[in-house]
């Protein structure tokens, strides 16, 4: 997965400080090793956005306008499952035969395995594998190809070594913190569903909280928004959909075929105190199309992005992350709305009750 190609799938992060095109030698000082050195232990380091054999980072390739784009190579070798557990089943007969036994102790098989892998291993050819990073100096966020809490886990600190800082994951409850100064754990716990024998979710779900609202707020008002230099922009929910609630019976549901959101099964899932955990959400500006699958925790997935006009690579890149930038920045317009509401002690409760009632009548 790539900035400059494709569908992209990403998380947005803080910056800590603001950076310019200078922090371009810090990650030259920390470029991965020649793949060459690669042995048993796995090696990575950062190499260009071009390739991920271009180890030599630079202003005038790695540097596109506002942007500093790169990676985080990682390479290794691994020996396949099939062929490790193909030669230790071999090896593990011959050592039943040489001792005449039916079964081998467990330290023994331990031992073969151990003696396979370290036979195998310099002979398979590297795995290479990339988390794709874009450093957004005019918005001071970064964006990275780091979906999993294993890519997260392993960007951060690699990142913090080389820029000096932790980047900070941006989520539901870092955002409103940072944009609304709106500490998600001062808010109690919401329960949308108008069955009153539930009750609230024990912890507060800020990010199901605004997907649910995000899709009643659609549906009554039309989904035409406005970010905060007044370009209008249209939202529009589809399926697959996924439904979430901690607690007896089954925690998550999705629905995929048909038109899901239209469903009584989604009215069931609202009733019953779930909510919405995964949706793909369609926007608009212009004759621009924008399509994603967003998570509650804001990791956005398999954004397509309207084509460009640019051919040449450094200004293809530019123009994708102008587009990426207008799809995060109308979603957390969408977001500040919300919370503007979520916060306000005369309106919500208004809300909460249209929306109990429109979950009524969605399972009728």
């Amino acid at each position: 997965m790539s900035f400059d190609s494709g569908t992209v799938s990403f998380r947005l992060f803080y910056l800590q400080q603001p950076y310019t095109s200078a922090v371009v030698d810090d990650f030259a000082r920390r470029a991965a090793p020649p793949i060459d050195t690669l042995d048993r232990d796995p090696i990575s380091g950062w190499v260009s956005g071009r390739h991920l054999f271009d180890r030599v980072i630079t202003d005038e390739k790695c540097v596109i306008g506002p942007y500093l784009h790169v990676q985080l190579m990682k390479a290794e070798k691994k020996i396949p499952a099939a062929l490790l557990r193909a030669y230790q089943k071999q090896e593990e007969d011959v050592e039943r035969k040489a001792r005449d036994v039916e079964a081998l102790p467990r330290q023994a098989k331990a031992e073969i395995k151990a003696r396979v892998t370290a036979m195998l291993q310099p002979k398979m050819p590297p795995t290479l594998s990339s988390i794709p990073v874009v450093m957004d100096f005019r918005n001071d966020l970064l964006v990275a190809g780091a979906l999993s809490d294993a890519q997260i886990d392993a960007l951060g600190p690699v990142f913090k070594e080389t820029a000096g800082t932790l980047p900070i994951l941006l989520t539901p409850e870092t955002a409103a913190i940072r944009r609304r100064q709106v500490n998600a754990k001062d808010l109690q716990p919401v329960l949308f569903s108008p069955d009153e024998a539930l009750d609230p979710p024990a912890e507060g779900t800020l990010g199901m909280d605004f997907l649910t609202w995000l899709w009643f707020t659609w549906e009554k008002d039309g989904g035409v928004y406005h970010l905060p230099d007044g370009r209008a922009f249209g939202v529009m929910l589809e399926g697959p959909v996924t439904f979430f609630r901690e607690g007896q019976g089954a925690h998550e549901v999705a629905l995929r075929k048909g038109v899901p959101l239209n469903s009584r099964e989604a009215g069931t899932a609202l009733y019953c105190g779930k909510k919405l955990k995964r949706v793909k959400v369609v926007m608009a500006q212009g004759d621009s199309v924008f399509s994603a699958t967003m998570d509650a925790d804001f990791a956005v997935r398999g954004l397509k992005l309207p084509k460009g006009e640019q051919v040449e690579e450094a200004g293809r890149l530019e123009e994708r992350m102008m587009m990426i930038e207008f799809f995060w920045s109308a979603w957390l317009t969408l977001f500040d709305r919300f919370l503007d509401l979520r916060t306000d002690p005369r309106q919500w409760p208004k809300t909460l009750a249209k929306m109990q009632a429109w979950i009524s009548a969605l399972g009728q």
